[in-house]
């Protein structure tokens, strides 16, 4: 299964959009005062890199195993809810709960009297379901899987200049205008995927990304 069709099955497109940023903004918050270390040699320089890699592959763990954790309370808050539907001393109990848990999403698209009958029908089917215990499966390790990679991939653009080129200076702002032009890129996605403004949302990422390297330059990084 190719890598984009595996990601997309278990992350939603702002899941997927959060984690490249969170990846994206550790690198460049490493990449921002990489010049305070080129006059050490070639050695700082691949220790650089390095721990660009290893610290994107370490907080990728951290976010797939942060992902599963997530499932798990989600699924467990699921199930506990179930509980009390069933163990509820009326009907009317019952159904404030499922008004609860549904209210905010339907109120919006639906009348007072539509939700009523839905959550008598839902009630109705949710007593007799069967509570089942909360386990790790395999989604939730798909979905950890997808995290780890974002984050992980989002370290290769700022090493690729490294590797082709031989003036570490010139490198290093090739690697920052790689970043940056990701990060309007991804404020782009981010607005189309919530239905903004995609030039104000590029631009308040560039513009943000670009801060960021102007004061590090500043400060001779």
């Amino acid at each position: 299964m190719p890598t984009g069709s595996f990601i997309t099955r278990y992350l939603d497109p702002l899941d997927r959009l959060s984690e490249l940023l969170f990846g994206l903004v550790m690198v460049l918050s490493f990449t921002l005062g990489a010049g305070l270390i080129f006059d050490e040699g070639e050695q700082a320089t691949r220790q650089m890199l390095l721990t660009i890699i290893g610290c994107n592959f370490a907080w990728g763990l951290i976010d797939g195993a942060m992902y599963i954790i997530s499932s798990l309370c989600e699924r467990s808050s699921k199930a506990r809810l179930l509980d009390s539907l069933q163990q509820a001393g009326s009907d009317r109990d019952a159904l404030a709960m499922v008004g609860g848990a549904l209210d905010d999403r339907l109120e919006p698209f639906t009348s007072a009297d539509d939700r009523g009958r839905l959550y008598a029908e839902v009630l109705q089917h949710l007593r007799d379901v069967s509570p089942q215990r909360t386990r790790l499966t395999r989604d939730d390790l798909g979905g950890a899987l997808a995290c780890f990679m974002l984050v992980f991939l989002a370290a290769v653009p700022a090493v690729l200049p490294f590797l082709f080129i031989d003036d570490r200076y010139l490198a290093l702002r090739a690697s920052n205008l790689l970043l940056l032009g990701l990060l309007f890129l991804l404020g782009w996605r981010w607005a189309r995927a919530t239905h903004s403004n995609p030039w104000l949302f590029g631009s308040s990422f560039l513009m943000a990304g670009l801060g960021m390297v102007a004061i590090a330059i500043a400060f001779g990084g």
